[in-house]
Protein backbone atom coordinates (compact mmCIF):
# COMPACT_ATOMS: atom_id res chain seq x y z
CA UNK A 1 0.00 0.00 0.00
CA UNK A 2 1.29 3.44 -0.89
CA UNK A 3 0.10 4.98 2.40
CA UNK A 4 0.58 2.56 5.29
CA UNK A 5 -0.41 5.38 7.68
CA UNK A 6 -3.92 5.24 6.25
CA UNK A 7 -6.64 2.99 7.61
CA UNK A 8 -7.88 0.86 4.72
CA UNK A 9 -9.89 -1.76 6.59
CA UNK A 10 -10.94 -2.22 10.23
CA UNK A 11 -10.27 -5.53 11.94
CA UNK A 12 -11.54 -5.37 15.53
CA UNK A 13 -11.43 -8.39 17.78
CA UNK A 14 -14.81 -9.68 18.82
CA UNK A 15 -16.70 -7.57 16.26
CA UNK A 16 -17.68 -10.48 14.03
CA UNK A 17 -18.55 -9.63 10.44
CA UNK A 18 -18.66 -5.84 10.70
CA UNK A 19 -18.54 -3.41 7.78
CA UNK A 20 -18.30 0.38 7.91
CA UNK A 21 -20.59 2.45 5.69
CA UNK A 22 -19.15 5.85 4.83
CA UNK A 23 -20.54 8.74 2.80
CA UNK A 24 -18.38 11.34 1.07
CA UNK A 25 -18.98 14.85 -0.27
CA UNK A 26 -22.04 16.06 1.67
CA UNK A 27 -23.95 17.28 3.37
CA UNK A 28 -26.36 18.43 0.66
CA UNK A 29 -30.11 18.98 1.14
CA UNK A 30 -31.04 17.11 -2.04
CA UNK A 31 -29.50 13.81 -0.88
CA UNK A 32 -28.27 13.68 2.73
CA UNK A 33 -31.75 13.68 4.38
CA UNK A 34 -32.72 10.65 2.28
CA UNK A 35 -29.55 8.84 3.39
CA UNK A 36 -30.26 9.67 7.03
CA UNK A 37 -33.82 8.30 6.75
CA UNK A 38 -32.57 5.11 5.08
CA UNK A 39 -30.00 4.56 7.82
CA UNK A 40 -32.62 5.23 10.53
CA UNK A 41 -34.98 2.74 8.91
CA UNK A 42 -32.31 0.05 9.26
CA UNK A 43 -30.98 1.28 12.63
CA UNK A 44 -27.50 1.79 11.17
CA UNK A 45 -24.91 4.37 12.16
CA UNK A 46 -22.42 5.48 9.50
CA UNK A 47 -19.53 7.89 9.08
CA UNK A 48 -19.98 11.01 6.93
CA UNK A 49 -16.86 12.61 5.43
CA UNK A 50 -18.04 16.17 4.97
CA UNK A 51 -16.82 18.92 2.68
CA UNK A 52 -16.26 22.06 4.74
CA UNK A 53 -18.02 24.47 2.40
CA UNK A 54 -21.12 22.23 2.48
CA UNK A 55 -21.03 22.26 6.28
CA UNK A 56 -20.76 26.05 6.14
CA UNK A 57 -23.70 26.29 3.72
CA UNK A 58 -25.93 23.78 5.51
CA UNK A 59 -24.98 23.82 9.20
CA UNK A 60 -28.43 22.54 10.18
CA UNK A 61 -27.88 19.43 8.07
CA UNK A 62 -24.45 18.82 9.57
CA UNK A 63 -26.00 19.12 13.04
CA UNK A 64 -28.71 16.65 12.03
CA UNK A 65 -26.06 14.07 11.10
CA UNK A 66 -24.56 14.44 14.57
CA UNK A 67 -27.95 14.53 16.30
CA UNK A 68 -28.81 11.16 14.80
CA UNK A 69 -25.64 9.63 16.25
CA UNK A 70 -23.47 9.31 13.16
CA UNK A 71 -19.73 9.94 13.09
CA UNK A 72 -18.22 12.68 10.93
CA UNK A 73 -14.89 13.25 9.26
CA UNK A 74 -13.08 15.92 7.27
CA UNK A 75 -13.05 15.75 3.45
CA UNK A 76 -11.23 19.10 2.88
CA UNK A 77 -12.90 22.49 2.67
CA UNK A 78 -13.81 22.36 -1.03
CA UNK A 79 -13.04 18.82 -2.21
CA UNK A 80 -9.47 19.74 -3.07
CA UNK A 81 -7.31 17.11 -4.75
CA UNK A 82 -3.98 16.85 -2.98
CA UNK A 83 -1.80 16.07 -5.96
CA UNK A 84 -2.85 19.26 -7.73
CA UNK A 85 -1.63 21.70 -5.06
CA UNK A 86 1.30 22.24 -2.70
CA UNK A 87 1.40 20.60 0.72
CA UNK A 88 0.97 23.99 2.39
CA UNK A 89 -2.12 24.88 0.34
CA UNK A 90 -3.65 21.45 0.88
CA UNK A 91 -3.04 21.35 4.62
CA UNK A 92 -4.44 24.87 5.05
CA UNK A 93 -7.57 23.74 3.19
CA UNK A 94 -7.95 20.73 5.47
CA UNK A 95 -7.48 22.86 8.59
CA UNK A 96 -10.08 25.35 7.34
CA UNK A 97 -12.55 22.45 7.14
CA UNK A 98 -11.40 21.21 10.54
CA UNK A 99 -12.55 24.46 12.15
CA UNK A 100 -16.08 23.64 10.96
CA UNK A 101 -16.11 19.85 11.38
CA UNK A 102 -13.90 19.29 14.42
CA UNK A 103 -13.20 15.62 13.77
CA UNK A 104 -9.92 13.72 14.06
CA UNK A 105 -10.90 11.65 10.99
CA UNK A 106 -9.75 12.73 7.52
CA UNK A 107 -10.31 11.23 4.08
CA UNK A 108 -8.62 12.76 1.04
CA UNK A 109 -10.92 13.40 -1.95
CA UNK A 110 -10.37 10.72 -4.61
CA UNK A 111 -8.00 9.02 -2.15
CA UNK A 112 -5.18 11.17 -3.52
CA UNK A 113 -2.55 13.12 -1.67
CA UNK A 114 1.21 13.36 -1.68
CA UNK A 115 3.47 11.60 0.81
CA UNK A 116 4.38 14.96 2.30
CA UNK A 117 0.72 15.86 2.77
CA UNK A 118 0.09 12.44 4.32
CA UNK A 119 2.98 12.82 6.78
CA UNK A 120 1.84 16.28 7.88
CA UNK A 121 -1.85 15.38 8.22
CA UNK A 122 -1.12 12.08 9.97
CA UNK A 123 0.18 14.11 12.93
CA UNK A 124 -3.30 15.60 13.44
CA UNK A 125 -5.76 13.08 11.97
CA UNK A 126 -6.52 9.42 11.52
CA UNK A 127 -6.34 9.07 7.74
CA UNK A 128 -9.31 6.95 6.69
CA UNK A 129 -9.07 5.35 3.28
CA UNK A 130 -11.23 2.40 2.14
CA UNK A 131 -11.14 -1.02 0.59
CA UNK A 132 -14.46 -0.80 -1.27
CA UNK A 133 -15.45 2.16 -3.42
CA UNK A 134 -18.93 1.55 -4.80
CA UNK A 135 -18.33 3.98 -7.71
CA UNK A 136 -21.88 5.27 -7.31
CA UNK A 137 -20.68 8.59 -8.76
CA UNK A 138 -19.72 7.06 -12.12
CA UNK A 139 -21.83 7.96 -15.14
CA UNK A 140 -20.50 4.77 -16.77
CA UNK A 141 -22.23 2.56 -14.18
CA UNK A 142 -25.86 1.99 -13.32
CA UNK A 143 -27.35 1.17 -9.92
CA UNK A 144 -27.17 -2.59 -10.50
CA UNK A 145 -23.45 -2.37 -11.26
CA UNK A 146 -22.85 -0.28 -8.13
CA UNK A 147 -24.68 -2.91 -6.09
CA UNK A 148 -22.63 -5.63 -7.79
CA UNK A 149 -19.45 -3.87 -6.60
CA UNK A 150 -20.66 -4.16 -3.00
CA UNK A 151 -21.58 -7.83 -3.42
CA UNK A 152 -18.28 -8.66 -5.08
CA UNK A 153 -15.87 -6.83 -2.77
CA UNK A 154 -17.47 -6.57 0.69
CA UNK A 155 -15.65 -8.52 3.37
CA UNK A 156 -15.18 -8.44 7.11
CA UNK A 157 -13.82 -5.04 8.13
CA UNK A 158 -14.57 -3.34 4.81
CA UNK A 159 -14.75 0.44 4.77
CA UNK A 160 -17.41 1.00 2.09
CA UNK A 161 -17.65 4.35 0.28
CA UNK A 162 -20.95 5.75 -0.97
CA UNK A 163 -21.53 9.43 -1.79
CA UNK A 164 -24.29 11.71 -0.49
CA UNK A 165 -23.92 13.97 -3.51
CA UNK A 166 -26.18 15.00 -6.37
CA UNK A 167 -23.81 13.38 -8.86
CA UNK A 168 -24.14 9.98 -7.16
CA UNK A 169 -27.81 10.30 -6.18
CA UNK A 170 -29.51 7.96 -8.68
CA UNK A 171 -27.00 5.10 -8.36
CA UNK A 172 -26.70 5.48 -4.59
CA UNK A 173 -30.47 5.51 -4.05
CA UNK A 174 -30.77 2.30 -6.03
CA UNK A 175 -27.78 0.51 -4.54
CA UNK A 176 -27.72 1.55 -0.87
CA UNK A 177 -30.97 -0.04 0.37
CA UNK A 178 -30.28 -3.22 -1.61
CA UNK A 179 -26.69 -3.35 -0.37
CA UNK A 180 -27.86 -2.99 3.23
CA UNK A 181 -30.37 -5.83 2.79
CA UNK A 182 -27.77 -8.06 1.12
CA UNK A 183 -25.15 -7.36 3.79
CA UNK A 184 -27.65 -8.15 6.54
CA UNK A 185 -28.62 -11.41 4.79
CA UNK A 186 -24.94 -12.36 4.68
CA UNK A 187 -24.64 -11.79 8.44
CA UNK A 188 -22.84 -8.46 8.46
CA UNK A 189 -23.33 -5.82 11.13
CA UNK A 190 -22.51 -2.13 10.75
CA UNK A 191 -20.10 0.07 12.69
CA UNK A 192 -18.80 3.62 12.74
CA UNK A 193 -15.20 4.72 12.51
Amino acid sequence: MLFPEGIWRVMRKGKGKTVYLTFDDGPVPAVTPWVLEMLDRHDIKATFFCVGENVERYPWLFEEILRRGHAVGNHTYNHLQGRKVSALTYCRNVMRAHKLIGSNLFRPPHGMLSWKQMRILHRHFNIIMYDLVTRDYSRKLNGEQVLANVKRYARRGSIIVFHDSVKAEANMKYALPRAIEWLKEKGYSFGTL
